[in-house]
């Protein structure tokens, strides 16, 4: 297992990265596309890709990370939603074979299930560089919801469970009332529009500030991702932008990833003066009704406790959150921090601990 800067990269690794991931149906997120890696690269934040070779020179696995002195991260942390080896069905992956030459860990917290073995519990400082699997080094796991929108809107109706069916409902009459209040409602799934991706940064920024989450937009190479991709139009991946207008004002937007027939769901907005309307339920709505022409049979929502996700969704993957490292006093360190976070949800003084879990998540990283 070898560490090489993206840029590197030849082309048997870059096929052999294609191929793998076709032949691999775990792999259909555009997350795993090496489109998505490159642009991470090309956007200021360098990529280094860990090779897997077998015991005659053949790539077996590619692990794109950052690298941060000891510690690597997944290719686009903290924006990828779904992080993990591409390999091929059934193949073993030893990631302690990613601790050398100055790595001491590989932290993650969105690992698609199917990448961890199942022998969470053993969990000590006993394994061999040559064994498989995640599962030693994992954490916690927690649900990445999705939509299958296969048949369209009404087909969505038929699996979707009551609560998101009056809601697609509620967005129904809504769309009417802006239409009535605002002007004729207007949707484009695909708009290659800067303009209005520099609204949708600016309306995430705002809503980062107000709810106190960490602005992802702080650091100007996030932002020049987004725009590469709002442009990237490469066979199997792109950036996709679908806005929602009423008249001339922008309803609620959306930034994601598309792979094929998957939509990854990634930077929704909408304007806090029509939150009345609810308008993401609307612009939702219509990317539903559009699935079936737009080629796209599953939007991904991301992990995520928020309640619209909930109601939307129709199913649901497990990611899990974890580190390998051979420090048992970092895997300590890392179990304490968990119960605090754990403590501060349910606390009534949740709002100032939550402060304080967030200082010692930033120590612990």
């Amino acid at each position: 297992m070898r560490l090489t800067s993206f840029d590197a990269l030849g082309e048997e690794e870059l096929d052999t990265w294609h191929r793998l991931r076709e032949g691999n149906p775990l792999l259909d997120s555009p997350y795993f596309h090496p489109g998505f890696a490159q642009a991470v690269h090309v956007s200021g934040r360098p990529v280094e890709v860990a090779v897997g070779r077998d015991a005659d020179g053949r790539v077996l696995a590619l692990l794109p990370c950052h690298r941060e002195r000891s510690l690597l991260r997944p290719a686009g942390w903290p924006g990828a939603d779904f992080q993990g080896p591409v390999l091929a069905p059934g193949t073993s992956f030893s990631p302690l074979l990613l601790l050398s030459r100055g790595v001491r860990g590989f932290a993650f917290d969105h690992l698609l299930d199917g990448h961890a073995d199942d022998h969470t519990d053993d969990h000590e400082d006993g394994h061999e560089d040559g064994e498989a699997g995640f599962g030693p080094w994992i954490e916690s796991r927690r649900p990445s919801p999705y939509i299958d929108v296969s048949g369209g809107l009404d087909a969505y109706l038929g699996r979707a469970s009551r609560s998101g069916k009056d809601n697609m409902g509620q967005a129904r009459r809504r769309a009417a009332k802006a239409e009535r209040e605002l002007g004729p409602v207007r949707f484009e799934a695909d708009a290659v529009d800067p303009k209005a991706l520099d609204r949708v940064v600016e309306l995430k920024r705002a809503q980062y500030a107000a709810t106190g989450a960490p602005d992802y937009f702080a650091t100007p190479d996030r932002i020049d991702l987004v725009n590469r991709l709002l442009h990237t139009r490469s066979p199997g991946f792109s950036g996709m932008l679908s806005t929602l207008h009423a008249g001339p004002h922008l309803l609620a937007a959306h930034f994601g990833l598309r792979s094929g027939g998957v939509l990854h769901w990634w930077f929704p907005v909408y304007d806090p003066s029509f939150a009345h309307l609810a308008p993401g339920w609307m612009l939702l709505r219509e990317l539903v009704s559009a699935a079936p022409a737009l080629g796209i049979g599953r939007i991904d929502l991301g992990r995520g406790e928020d309640e619209y996700k909930r109601r939307a969704k129709t199913g649901e993957v497990m990611v899990a959150q974890g580190l390998v490292t051979r420090s048992a006093a970092k895997r300590t360190m890392r179990r304490a921090r968990d119960s605090m976070v754990e403590a501060a949800k349910v606390s009534p003084l949740g709002p100032g601990l939550r402060r304080i879990v967030r200082s010692v998540r930033s120590l612990l990283r």
